[in-house]
């Protein structure tokens, strides 16, 4: 009776999180996925021409605010609770 008991036990296998942290936490990848993806681009193919559009205002703010939103995201997916 009591062998039988522990293969319940271990062949039973909990996540480690709930399913809405999963969602979360996938939600907060793709978040971070589309500021690196919002950061690619504006080279120039003669290096010595100078591309003026590296400082345009998708590359230095939204790109880094987007991809800092989504690692507040993983976060908060990470230390939610659950019920």
């Amino acid at each position: 009776m009591k062998n039988n008991n522990k293969e319940e036990q271990t062949s039973k296998q909990e996540f480690l999180f709930d399913g809405i942290n999963y969602k979360i936490l996938l939600i907060g990848i793709g978040v971070i996925a589309l500021g690196f993806i919002l950061m690619s681009g504006g080279g120039s193919n003669d290096p010595n021409v100078f591309n003026e559009d590296v400082f345009n205002f998708r590359r230095i703010r939204l790109a880094p605010t987007t991809v800092l939103i989504g690692f507040g995201i993983t976060i908060y997916s990470i230390f939610k609770k659950s019920k």
